[in-house]
């Protein structure tokens, strides 16, 4: 029998629905509590899979310029909900003679920084050298973003080693595995041990690797356009529920 039963759009609602999941529990549910952790682990879903469906899709985009813009314009959009979000304030704010100014990005943010790697290197007009120093600087400035260097090297390893699974798979999940290894032990070493939902992104070779069909499924624009629509939407309309209601 087969197991592989999802086409990558089936795979994109699943896991914007784990983000949701996810996002609700940021605002609302403690995380030291089982369903915190549990909302949590299901989270991790996301922004790994999404690393893997830009790193694929390089490949298969008529126009990669367009795709990167689109990714850069909407990191730009989310700017402001994901800020609210996660503080109750704009990114830039004044109060009591104060300029509080929150740099942190999205998750789109550090995906658009994905793709950019992957262009840079393919940029063969470059040597190699100067195309590692590149994909180092885009590693630090996605500092900023959520999921940070992981989603770059994440996007990056799923193209490098596109023809090679065994490695592509061992690079990606160990991209994202080793840093929430390490965000686990220094939580239990600051007595902060509720950190154990990280272990969620090991769903994601999961997923892919077993359910993941490798088509594409409709192509309708509702499916391409649904995840840039819905991820600021979705920020802004719980932000305004955690710190408003």
């Amino acid at each position: 029998m087969n197991s592989v039963t999802f086409n990558r759009n089936q795979i994109k609602y699943l896991v914007i629905a784990a983000m949701l999941i996810d996002h609700i529990a940021w605002a609302f549910v403690p995380m030291g509590t089982v369903l915190g952790q549990a909302m949590h682990f299901i989270g991790r879903l996301t922004g790994p899979t999404m690393a893997y469906f830009v790193g694929e899709g390089y490949r298969y985009t008529r126009n990669v310029g367009k795709y990167q813009m689109r990714l850069a314009l909407f990191a730009l959009i989310s700017w402001v909900p994901f800020v609210y979000f996660e503080y109750g304030e704009l990114p830039f704010s004044y109060a009591q003679g104060t300029i509080t100014f929150h740099p942190m990005q999205s998750v789109i943010f550090t995906l658009f920084l994905g793709l950019t790697a992957i262009r840079l290197w393919e940029n063969n007009r470059m040597n190699k050298a100067v195309r590692v120093i590149g994909v180092i600087l885009l590693c630090l400035l996605s500092c900023a973003g959520d999921w940070a260097f992981m989603n770059v090297l994440g996007c990056l390893f799923v193209h490098v080693y596109r023809d090679r699974p065994r490695a592509k798979w061992t690079a990606f999940t160990l991209a994202f595995l080793v840093p929430q290894l390490l965000i686990i032990a220094v939580g239990c070493v600051s007595g902060v041990p509720a950190m154990w939902f990280q272990l969620g992104v090991l769903l994601v070779p999961l997923l892919l690797g077993f359910l993941y069909n490798g088509e594409s499924g409709s192509k309708r624009p509702v499916h391409k356009w649904f995840f840039y629509i819905f991820y600021p939407a979705h920020l802004l309309a719980l932000g305004i529920l955690r710190w408003c209601v």
